[in-house]
């Protein structure tokens, strides 16, 4: 079954899974023709097609989903909102619907039967014997969260389509021209003369006081206060609840004893292998090494393996899948090298060139650790028993404080914290795990809201009260004078030192020896030789290689140095065309752009279809479908 849900993932499957990402025609990032109004029950409607509340929810809930297991984490609804992948399900939807009312004026159409049997024949969908598994069918159906008859309306949409998007995209025609003139672009490349200017050519006179106080008003954003806000919060998590739980010796015993692995130190083994095709090779081979001959590594070398293929690092017994070759290498002495070993897929030899022993534990070594491992355990399951509590004080009108106090939790009253969790005196404000988490719905929330719990990694969540907020506001020419004066530094450096390079650009261009102008710049010259447009060499950013490559040979100009403390001064030596191009070369240029112009040409088909359809979208019935009406009404 696994192995039709992973081969699942890489074909049709993964497009519904990560629709967010590719649909069989193009990206649909917006919605045009967005109008309010569409019928209550349906999001959004396109021509005389209805998107219902249960599709939206049910592809809103699979592009989280998709997201989620690239990231390996979870994304939360609220999450989800804030990155528009609402409106990235929604628009899918509508271009999907789009295409689906056209296949239908064209009378395109698939049987039953036709659809069946291609579900059957989907290599997506067999198991290990080469059949359709039903078994792994069914366990994607429940990782999608769909029926059979669902899928099946997905899966015969989706052959529509493509037979509509073959259609377009089999007769694109890729124009030789254009594979010559992108081969030509990308594959030129350009020796360029440059050297950095040494900073200290520029020095910055010492300001006034005038010219202090006019950085001081041009710099007033740079010179605000921050927002600071009085908070309430409560936090309940499965460590704050542990210490309500109460462990007999017999209970952590029991508890040891079923996961008593998970304590005992297993026997490492740091193991070398060389494979061979047969025994007799591997006999062979076991014979030059016994006898002195040659030495393990010769002989691999001579295998075709190299160090890396050998080493198979510090292991467990338990992590070898070869029972014959775990068994004969957990019982050589340290350095000894084993007989031939016909494994399952090879023969091998073996040798242990380092042995970690193992260790039992017993139960009085680890009973600390069993208690926090099982309190924890026990301390979950009474989390949502007492999120239940917590939430049921709120409805009553009882403030976090009350709460904290029935319910004998953490209290925090934090008096002022920013954004970036620090008091006004520059001290940690909200010493708890995941405060960036909490902060973040803290300074989306006005005062005087009441907001949903705010869930946090590892069994947690917290509450909180917005009570007030400190707007930000102008520090004090004086308090901040040292400030100001650092930034009239910086920007009048930044000015002198663009000058000056654009002085020693002029004297390139008007033909000064670049030896003369390196040494006016202080600096030592370089040469890059023929670098590509894609390149980025020691020195020089991607902004210095564009302009470089905007220029004539002979050309100069100038940019910023990586870290911004001083200017690259450059000229371009020589151009260089591109080489002929080889016919492997030319044929991953031809399927690019064909890829490209396919893709250019399925998204002006859409967005026609969508223009002459009319789209509507009902955004209070999009609103409650993905909760966020309810936020708003809080």
């Amino acid at each position: 079954m696994l192995d039709a849900m992973r081969r699942g993932a890489q074909g049709w499957v993964a497009k519904f899974l990560f629709a967010i990402l590719i649909v069989s025609f193009g990206v649909f990032w917006n919605v045009s023709d967005v109008f309010r109004g569409a019928g209550r029950g349906s999001v959004a409607t396109v021509g005389d097609t209805d998107i219902t509340v249960t599709e939206f929810q049910r592809a809103f809930q699979n592009t989280i989903r998709g997201i989620s297991l690239q990231d390996g984490g979870r994304l939360t609804t609220e999450q989800a909102l804030m990155l528009r992948l609402d409106r990235q399900a929604l628009d899918q939807l509508i271009a999907q619907a789009a295409v689906k009312t056209h296949a239908e004026r064209l009378g395109l159409a698939l049987s039953d039967e036709a659809l069946a049997e291609g579900v059957r024949n989907d290599p997506n969908f067999h198991g290990p014997d080469g059949k359709f598994s039903r078994l792994g069918f069914d366990g994607l159906l429940r990782q999608l969260n769909l029926t059979e008859q669902d899928f099946l309306v997905i899966r015969r949409d989706d052959e529509l389509r493509g037979q509509i998007s073959d259609a377009l995209t089999s007769s694109v025609v890729v124009p030789q021209p254009m594979v010559e003139d992108l081969h030509a672009w990308r594959d030129e490349t350009r020796t360029i003369e440059l050297v950095q200017i040494d900073p200290k050519k520029v020095s910055v006179a010492e300001p006034d006081e005038a010219k202090l106080k006019e950085t001081y008003e041009a710099q007033k954003d740079t010179l605000m206060t921050p927002e600071y806000r009085k908070v309430a919060l409560l936090i309940l998590s499965a460590d704050a609840l542990k210490s309500e739980v109460q462990l007999t010796d017999d209970e952590l015993k029991t508890y040891y004893t079923d996961h008593k692995a998970t304590y005992d130190k297993p026997e490492r083994r740091r193991l070398q292998q060389i494979a061979f095709k047969d025994k007799a090779t591997a006999e062979a081979a076991r014979r030059e090494i016994v006898e002195g001959k040659k030495n393990f590594l010769d002989v691999a070398k001579a295998q075709g393996a190299t160090e890396n293929d050998v080493n198979l690092g510090l292991v467990t017994k338990a992590q070898l899948i070869d029972p014959a070759i775990a068994d004969a290498a957990f019982s050589l002495e340290r350095d000894a090298l084993s007989e031939p070993i016909e494994g399952r897929f090879a023969t091998v030899l073996v040798r242990a060139v380092e042995i970690d022993a193992g260790k039992e534990s017993t139960f009085e070594e680890v009973k600390d650790q069993v208690r926090d491992a099982l309190g924890r355990q026990r301390a979950e399951s009474l989390i949502q028993e007492r999120y239940d509590l917590i939430e049921e004080g709120r409805n009553a009108g009882k403030t976090l404080k009350e709460i904290a106090e029935e319910q004998k939790l953490k209290f925090y009253d934090v008096e002022a914290v920013d954004k970036d969790n620090k008091t006004p005196d520059d001290k940690t404000a909200l010493d708890v795990p995941d405060a960036a988490v909490v902060l973040k719905e803290v300074f989306a929330t006005g005062v005087g809201l009441q907001p949903d719990a705010v869930e946090l990694p590892g069994s947690a969540y917290a509450w909180f009260d917005v009570l007030s907020v400190i707007e930000r506001k102008q520090k004090p020419f004086e308090e901040v004078k040292d400030q100001v004066k650092a930034l009239y530094t910086e920007k009048e450096t930044a000015r002198l030192l663009n000058e000056l390079a654009q002085k020693l650009v002029d004297r390139l261009k008007a033909g000064e020896a670049f030896a003369k102008i390196a040494e006016e710049a202080g600096g030592t010259p370089d040469v890059v030789e023929q670098i590509k447009r894609n390149t980025s060499p020691p020195g020089l950013t991607t902004e210095g290689v564009k302009q470089a490559f905007a220029l004539a040979k002979g050309g100069a100009g100038y940019a910023d140095t990586p870290d911004q403390a001083s200017r690259v001064v450059f000229q371009v030596k020589e151009i260089f065309a591109a080489p002929a191009a080889s016919k492997e070369q030319i044929d991953k240029l031809r399927e690019e752009l064909s890829s490209q112009i396919a893709n250019d040409d399925l998204i002006a088909y859409v967005e026609a279809l969508k223009q002459g359809l009319k789209v509507r979208v009902n955004e209070a019935e999009l609103a409650r479908a993905t909760g966020a009406s309810e936020s708003a009404d809080q």
